[in-house]
C-alpha cells in the first residue's frame, strides 16, 4: 500500500501519455441503471476468472478506493460514494478493492458495531447498483491514531481468534452479495517480528499499512505461521461464505509467500515498476505464478511514468488475469479542469495521467478492443 505523500516525489519520472477524455455526462452523478450481477469464479482451467451463470470470462480491471476511510465515508457522506462508483464505472472500471477500517466495525473482541454493518450493507447495495464487484480486505487498521488498544495488547492467540471474529462478521454480511469477488484476508503481512518491534509495520506519515502475524514466533518459521493462520481465517469465512473467493495482498517477496498461497483461490502481488525497469518487474511477476491466476491488486506509476507503467501492464498480460491501480480523491472531471485552467498540482496531474492511462489501455486490458 502507497501513501499520496510518496507520490509526490514522482515529479521527476512524469512523462505524458496521450489525451483521453475524461466523462463529464451528468449522467456520471447520479445512479446508473442497477444491472444484473454474476458471482465470479475460478474457471475449470484454474487459469482465468467466469461469471456465474453465463460462463462468460471476467477480467478484474480497477482501483483501490478509499484506502484510509471507507467507512467514515459511508457514515458521512454515502452519496459521494455512490457517485465515484458511479464515476469509477464510467471510467471502465469492473473491480474496486475496498479497506474496511477495523476500528469502525469491532468494538471489543466479539462485539460489532451495528451502524458499521448497516453501512456495509449499503456498499455492497451501490456496487450491485454499479455492477462494480469489490475485493474486501480484511484488518484494516492503518491509522494509526484510531488504533484499539484493548486488540493490540492481545496475545497472538487472542488476537488470531479476533482475527477470525472479524471475518466471520464480514462473511456473514456479504455472503448472499454476487458483488464480492473476493475476501483479501489482510494488506501485505510479514509473518512474524520482534516483539519490541510491535505489530505494525511500514509507517508512511500517520498510517501504517502493512502487519505481522506473530511478534513471537517461537520455533516455528514463516511458512509455519503462514499456513497455520491463514487456515484459521480461511476457515472463520467458510463457516458462512462457500462460494466467494479468497486471496491475500502480498509485498514483492514471492518467496515469503508461497506456503500462505497454497490455500488461496488466487494470488494477489503488489507490483510498482521502476522507470527503466519494466522487464525486471515482469521476472518478478512471474515468480508468483504458482499454478493459480494472478491479480495484481496494486500497481501504478509511483517509480515511473506512464510510458513504463502502461508497457508494464500491457506486457503483464502474459502472467496476470486482472489489475488495480488507485483511484483519486478528486474526480476526473474536476482533474481535467484544473489542467485545462493551469492549476492542477503536481499531485493532481499524477492522478489524472493515472485515470487516463486506465482508460487508455482498458479496451486493450479487458479484452474489449474494437479494430
Amino acid at each position: 500500500m502507497k501513501n499520496l505523500l510518496l507520490i509526490l516525489l514522482m515529479v521527476l519520472f512524469i512523462t505524458p501519455c496521450g489525451s483521453v477524455e475524461i466523462s463529464t455526462n451528468p449522467a456520471c452523478h447520479k445512479n446508473l441503471k442497477r444491472v444484473s450481477m454474476e458471482t465470479v469464479k475460478i474457471a475449470p482451467d484454474r487459469k482465468h476468472f467466469i461469471l456465474h451463470l453465463s460462463g462468460d470470462r471476467y477480467i478484474p480491471w480497477g482501483h483501490n478506493y478509499a484506502s484510509v476511510d471507507i467507512m467514515e465515508r459511508l457514515a458521512n457522506d454515502p452519496a459521494r460514494v455512490e457517485r465515484e462508483f458511479n464515476e469509477m464505472k464510467a471510467c471502465g472500471t469492473t473491480v474496486v478493492r475496498i479497506h474496511p477500517e477495523m476500528p469502525r466495525i469491532l468494538v471489543g473482541r466479539d462485539r460489532v458495531e451495528p451502524h458499521a454493518l448497516e453501512q456495509l450493507r449499503k456498499l455492497l447495495k451501490i456496487a450491485e447498483n454499479s455492477g462494480i464487484h469489490l475485493i474486501i480486505t480484511g484488518l484494516a487498521c492503518y491509522k494509526i491514531k484510531d488504533r484499539m488498544t484493548w486488540y493490540d495488547t492481545m496475545d497472538e492467540q487472542e488476537r488470531w481468534k479476533t482475527q477470525a471474529f472479524f471475518w466471520e462478521i464480514i462473511a456473514r454480511t456479504c455472503v448472499d452479495s454476487p458483488a464480492i469477488f473476493a475476501y483479501d484476508l489482510v494488506n501485505e503481512p510479514a509473518p512474524f517480528g520482534k516483539n519490541a518491534d510491535g505489530w505494525y509495520m511500514g509507517r508512511m506519515g500517520d498510517v501504517e499499512f502493512c502487519q505481522r502475524l506473530s511478534i513471537d514466533p517461537g520455533q516455528r518459521n514463516g511458512d509455519d505461521i503462514f499456513r497455520d493462520w491463514t487456515q484459521r481465517m480461511i476457515a472463520a469465512i467458510r463457516k458462512h461464505d462457500r462460494t466467494h473467493l479468497i486471496t491475500m495482498g502480498m509485498l514483492p517477496y514471492p518467496d515469503m509467500y508461497k506456503a500462505a498461497a497454497e490455500q488461496l483461490d488466487f494470488i494477489s502481488p503488489h507490483l510498482y515498476p521502476e522507470t527503466g525497469k519494466v522487464d525486471d518487474e515482469l521476472k518478478l511477476l512471474k515468480q508468483f505464478d504458482w499454478g493459480k491466476p494472478i491479480v495484481i491488486s496494486e500497481t501504478f506509476p509511483l517509480n515511473c511514468g506512464t510510458d513504463d507503467e502502461r508497457d508494464f501492464l500491457l506486457k503483464s498480460r502474459a502472467f496476470a488475469q486482472g489489475w488495480l491501480g488507485h483511484w483519486p480523491d478528486e474526480s476526473p472531471a474536476k482533474l481535467a479542469e484544473l489542467k485545462k485552467n493551469g492549476k492542477a498540482t503536481i499531485e493532481n496531474a499524477i492522478w489524472l495521467a493515472w485515470v487516463e492511462l486506465f482508460q487508455e489501455i482498458g479496451p486493450q486490458m479487458t479484452g474489449k478492443e474494437t479494430h
